[in-house]
């Protein structure tokens, strides 16, 4: 049983595999590489065997729905629902879906998406644009509960915060780049506060600034969406689920799409075509002053913040969870 929920969860442990495609590598290179080739054929013969659990799996529980939110463990049992004529319903928090979703997708009865339907493929008869769901806390918040915030982080409430995030692992090019910025936004009296994931922390520390202004940590366990809100501006990776955060928060982004994930990549490009973030690519971030140059401009330019904020909170969906809820329940009652 899964701990910590509401109502009780039934645990259960398949085979499956996946199969590696790197966006930053042509197919020609990923067919010439020994190792990409024989994972991709082992986890071929894993997902086979997962079919079979699933058949039993799916024939023991007969489930009404079956909900997919993406990633390859889903691909086996979807089979299995498939074959054992069971309503298959997809989530695709992604602009750009995954081959699982792909897959299934062609055979569900309702698909909801995290991103508008235009960017998507799906049979638009089918498909709603929900959102991503995310925790209630993530919620637009006014300027003196801002400045709350900032103090309860131990920061001056009347000088800008940036917060900067690569995710629980962290990003190295982020890290780095803060690293060379740091010291000129400390002398602009702008302050840090730098998450710069588990694996990273010790190096970055050791390099950090000292100075009150500038907080380094290795990752926040609880409490993001205070940290979050403190923040007048935010630098990330474009992962979908934390530019939900974002959007529910109504914050203004500066977002590096992980140059290896297609999925970010696609993402960002949405914002960026709406004018609801600054996007940035790991090389661009890479060369001297041009994360400095990006942040200085939007802490000088109050209104462009706001609207980039503004745009990018028109993208939030703060009952996500519920449609999805809905559209599931829907589905397993037909």
């Amino acid at each position: 049983m899964l701990q910590g929920t509401e109502v009780p969860v039934t645990v259960k442990t398949i085979t499956s595999g996946k199969f590696r495609r790197y966006s930053h590598l042509t197919m020609g290179r990923q067919l010439l590489m020994p190792r990409i080739v024989l994972a991709n054929l082992r986890d071929m013969f894993k997902v086979g065997i997962g079919v079979i659990q699933s058949l039993w799996l799916v024939w023991q529980f007969r489930p009404d729905v079956f909900f997919a939110k993406g990633g390859f463990v889903c691909l086996p049992v979807g089979v299995a629902a498939r074959l054992l004529g069971v309503p298959i319903v997809v989530h695709d928090s992604d602009t750009r879906p995954g081959l699982t979703n792909r897959v299934l997708g062609r055979w569900a009865s309702a698909i909801a998406t995290g991103s508008p339907l235009e960017n998507y493929d799906y049979p638009h008869k089918i498909s709603a644009f929900v959102g991503v769901p995310i925790a209630e806390e993530f919620h637009p918040i006014d300027e003196e509960t801002q400045r709350g915030l900032k103090r309860k982080l131990g920061f001056d409430p009347s000088l800008p915060l940036i917060v900067a995030t690569g995710g629980g692992l962290g990003a190295a090019s982020i890290n780095t780049s803060l690293l060379q910025a740091g010291p000129r936004l400390l002398a602009d009296n702008v302050q840090l506060y730098h998450v710069t994931g588990r694996k990273h922390f010790d190096e970055v520390n050791a390099l950090a600034a000292r100075h009150d202004k500038n907080k380094v940590v290795p990752f926040v366990y609880e409490g993001m969406a205070d940290v979050l809100g403190a923040a007048d501006i935010v630098i990330s990776r474009a992962s979908a689920t934390f530019i939900q955060e974002l959007a529910g928060l109504r914050k203004a982004a500066v977002l590096v799409p992980a140059r290896a994930l297609g999925d970010q990549q696609k993402n960002a490009e949405v914002y960026r075509k709406a004018d609801a973030a600054v996007i940035l690519t790991d090389d661009q971030i890479a060369e001297a002053n041009v994360l400095y140059d990006a942040l200085s401009t939007l802490l000088a330019a109050k209104g462009r913040r706001e609207a980039l904020a503004r745009r990018l909170h028109a993208f939030a969906r703060p009952n996500a969870a519920r449609d999805v809820a809905v559209i599931v329940l829907r589905e397993g009652r037909r």
